[in-house]
């Protein structure tokens, strides 16, 4: 399951590890890792990034590539659990990330196609949520309009639209960024696993290997922290969504998404192809990844019959209790760790505005939506939803009992069955018991979202360490 964007990504090459205390370490080469990377570089500062596996391994190579102000149903759910003031906040904040991000696409020549942002009612029992992102959305500031018909072949009863918005492909914005980053004599380092960071004083970096490094700063940028001390894997849900890529000879004037549960997201991509994604489900707690790939196989079928699949992928993502990023200071790490998780499928703008935000918290002039967004508190309806998601958490727990007493999970087959290789089914994160991804042949933890290969080694975190071989010992 390979990304049209990372199909076609050309590689990356090393530079050798840091033999010096960085002025800033940043874990994690994608969107907000890379950005953040740029912005101190260009500030003066020493900065290293290392990356567990390929620059865009996981969240950004495998996006939609949507930037836009008009996120689906976003913002009214922001409303829901938060005030007007964190509302604007959150707008503003998207607005400078992606303002910033069309901005160096211009400037060093990243391809972006403008297109209009499309919220649509697949049916009547979707109008209203609908119309209730369509008064968010001019509540705080947007130009939307409503207009009752589109010209797409999909059903539709409704839609809020926003022009001017862009598509990207995301791999060729990390390609540029990782050219600017040298540039401006900054470090990226693939293949390169964190373990751990201390907790007090000048942060030391513990690698899978052993060896350590060591920085002013440290900045995990990694999807889920892989850091538990902030306690983030308790406040967001992981999410996975898939995708198909498809030869097809018509062309969209706009992004679209539907406001169901079960989402259809449709974009055009150069090169004659189509993208559509959605049906989603939170991590591990499915009974077949296969099932849902096929439904948005035979949705696609269904509305565009002539076009050809070529590639189909997925996407893990995080969303927060009010659907606001968690982006700052890690408590337990004396100011000097940053973090920022929970952007809820709209990582194209907020990575960015993440990046500023921590960047300017290192280099000064924070800027007032950061402030506002760092501030906000936990309302009644967004400490149920805290609540909700640990509930379906405690579920899928496993006891050190059951622990000791699980046999030897399967390799790559036909089904979970049909293979042996010999690791234990327990997540390393938090002692989850793993769930067979049929779609993607891995392991997945239904707790706070760690995959592992069917070898045992981590895919993405919170998990750092990979899985124990049966008869290895704890």
């Amino acid at each position: 399951m390979t990304s049209l964007w990372l199909d076609g990504a050309a590689p990356v090459t090393d530079n050798p590890l840091p033999d010096r205390t960085s002025d800033v370490l940043v874990v994690g080469a994608g969107l907000t890792g890379l950005t953040t990377a740029l912005l101190l570089a260009r500030a003066g500062q020493d900065v290293a990034v290392v990356e567990a596996r390929t620059v865009g391994a996981v969240t950004t190579g495998n996006t939609t590539g949507k930037v836009s102000l008009l996120q689906g149903t976003h913002l009214s759910r922001i409303l829901r659990h938060q005030t007007a003031e964190v509302g604007r906040a959150y707008v503003e904040a998207n607005r400078e990330g992606m303002e910033w991000l069309l901005r160096f696409c211009d400037d060093h020549g990243v391809p972006l196609q403008r297109r209009r942002a499309v919220t649509y009612a697949a049916a009547d029992s979707q109008r209203s949520r609908v119309q209730e992102e369509h008064r968010a959305a001019a509540s705080l500031g947007l130009e939307v309009r409503w207009l009752d018909r589109l010209d797409v072949p999909f059903p539709h009863v409704g839609a809020t639209v926003l022009e001017d918005q862009a598509q990207i492909d995301a791999m060729d914005v990390l390609t540029a960024l990782v050219a600017e980053v040298r540039r401006h004599g900054g470090t990226i380092t693939q293949g390169t696993r964190v373990r751990s960071v201390s907790k007090s004083g000048e942060p030391v970096v513990t690698l899978e290997d052993g060896r350590e490094l060591r920085a002013g700063h440290v900045v995990v940028a990694t999807g889920a922290s892989i850091l538990d001390r902030g306690l983030h894997f308790a406040r967001v849900e992981p999410q996975r969504s898939y995708a198909l890529a498809l030869t097809w000879d018509g062309a969209l004037d706009g992004m679209y998404l539907s406001a169901g549960s079960d989402s259809r997201s449709v974009r055009d991509a150069p090169g004659g192809h189509l993208v559509v994604g959605g049906s989603g489900h939170v991590v591990g707690r499915t009974r077949s990844e296969a099932a849902h790939v096929e439904e948005l196989r035979q949705w696609t079928a269904q509305w565009f019959p002539d076009a050809v699949e070529t590639h189909r992928w997925s996407a893990q993502d995080y969303s927060s209790f009010d659907g606001v990023p968690f982006v700052g200071r890690l408590p337990g790490g004396d100011g000097r760790i940053h973090v920022a998780t929970g952007y809820e499928k709209w990582g194209m703008a907020n990575a960015v505005a993440a990046a500023r935000t921590i960047s300017a918290d290192l280099l000064g002039d924070v800027p007032s939506w950061a402030a506002v967004l760092a501030g906000r508190g936990v309302r009644p309806s967004g400490a149920a939803e805290v609540a909700r998601a640990n509930l379906g958490v405690g579920t899928a727990a496993v006891t050190r009992a059951a622990q000791a007493a699980l046999e030897r999970l399967p390799g790559v087959g036909a089904s979970p069955t049909a293979y042996d290789c010999g690791v234990i089914g327990v997540c390393t994160h938090l002692g989850g018991l793993l769930r067979w991804n049929d779609a993607e042949e891995t392991w997945d933890c239904p707790l706070h979202g760690s995959r592992f290969a069917p070898d045992g080694e981590v895919l993405e975190g919170p998990a750092t360490r990979p899985l124990r071989k049966r008869g290895a010992g704890s």
